[in-house]
């Protein structure tokens, strides 16, 4: 009897905008996703992965109605990629999505390992306008920000829904500042409470903010899923 290959697509998942829209992108193109791989770094400054609230992200896999996997790493420049690639493996993934938009840091490092591993690697939001995608998730998604540390960013955009008022003022911090409206050079991260795909939304109950000066996160403290 002839064995059948069983194909595993897996999304590196971290709950933020990019890898939530990149995941919707690949659904809507007719690709099955079978993984949510989310990446728990003890570094809050990691090169690769987002920090703030990435256990929560167990409640949107969840509302996906996706499996998930956790891996931790220490976040080390380079080696975090071999936390990753570890997880890869183990899972005998043949297909991974990211939400990677513009950065040759993670993209090139990404790229080289799915070439080692004979992994297809598929980021659908590569070199995406950036007004298209704010644009999209303003209008189908609910996206928050969650850190923020660059010029024209301020504690005033912490815990803010990503809406036309805050794609203005990303708007005037790029023209000001030069800041990656799409975040790609760490300048924010994000997280996501509701989207297309998402059987239930998360409402969060309590949270704080923290503000050294320049930089800051907003740190869900407590949150529930409520149906949609």
């Amino acid at each position: 009897m002839e064995t059948v290959e069983i194909m595993t697509n897996a999304v590196l998942y971290s709950g933020g905008k990019d890898s939530t829209f990149a995941l919707h992108k690949v659904v809507e193109s007719g690709i099955k996703v079978d993984l949510l791989i989310s990446i728990l770094s003890r570094n809050t400054h990691s090169y690769m992965f987002h920090y703030p609230n990435v256990k929560y992200t167990k409640m949107q896999a969840e509302a996906l109605g996706i499996r998930q996997v956790f891996a931790e790493t220490e976040g080390r420049k380079e080696e975090e990629l071999a936390d990753l690639e570890k997880v890869l493996v183990e899972n005998d993934i043949e297909l991974l999505v990211t939400g990677a938009t513009y950065s040759r840091y993670q993209g090139d490092r990404i790229n080289e390992m799915a070439r080692r591993l004979n992994i297809e690697h598929v980021a659908p939001l590569w070199h995406i306008e950036p007004m298209e995608e704010l644009g999209e998730l303003a209008k189908n998604f609910n996206a928050i920000i969650t850190s923020v540390s660059a010029e024209g960013l301020d504690d005033s955009f912490l815990g803010k829904r990503i809406d036309a008022d805050i794609i203005g003022r990303l708007a005037q911090a790029n023209r000001e500042h030069g800041i990656n409206m799409l975040f790609e050079g760490g300048e924010a991260e994000s997280f996501v409470l509701d989207a297309p795909l998402f059987g239930k939304r998360i409402e969060v109950k309590k949270a704080r903010k923290e503000w050294n000066g320049s930089s800051g996160a907003y740190f869900i403290e407590e949150a529930v899923l409520v149906e949609k």
